[in-house]
């Protein structure tokens, strides 16, 4: 017997018992589809608020309704946004291929996260590298050997979620 399904577009936001201590802090983008495209998931995750680096512009067409609900913070420069973080209680954890760093599936993150996302082409530089309290990279089982930004973005964004869902 199989199930009766009925569409039911746009469902309404399911509601936080508490807000989000996740900020997501961003190096300088090459394309601003990929910041929108981030912009947009945060919103969806319950994410208030991004710091991003650089000459930051969102695509709205893109963003959609995340470009309203995410507080977009413009900065100059990534390292002494982490300090700042740090500084806050935040645990910096970072979205990077190293030596050492974490498999996405079993991490388990702090609730008071700083997810920090690299430059599309070089990712974090070593002295973005060095302030990082973790780095988490998701496996991937074919080529290129990466995922895009965004995409792996939004994996890590939704695993945060998934661990703490009602914020």
């Amino acid at each position: 017997m199989s199930a009766v399904f009925e569409q039911v577009r746009h469902r309404p936001p399911r509601p936080l018992a508490r807000p989000r201590e996740l900020v997501v802090a961003c190096a300088p983008m090459r394309s601003n589809v990929n910041l929108s495209t981030i912009a947009r998931t945060a919103g969806c995750c319950g994410v208030s608020r991004m710091i991003v680096c650089g000459h930051a512009r969102l695509d709205r067409t893109i963003a959609r309704d995340g470009a309203d609900a995410v507080e977009l913070e413009v900065r100059n420069s990534l390292p002494p946004v982490l300090k700042t973080l740090r500084a806050d209680g935040f645990r910096l954890v970072g979205l990077e291929q190293v030596t050492g760093s974490a498999d996405l599936h079993s991490y388990s993150f702090h609730r008071r996260t700083a997810l920090v996302i690299g430059n599309e082409r070089a990712g974090l530089s070593a002295d973005e590298l060095a302030l990082l309290d973790d780095c988490v990279e998701i496996p991937v089982w074919g080529l290129p050997f990466s995922y895009n930004v965004a995409t792996a973005t939004s994996m890590t964004l939704y695993e945060y979620c998934r661990q703490f869902p009602d914020g």
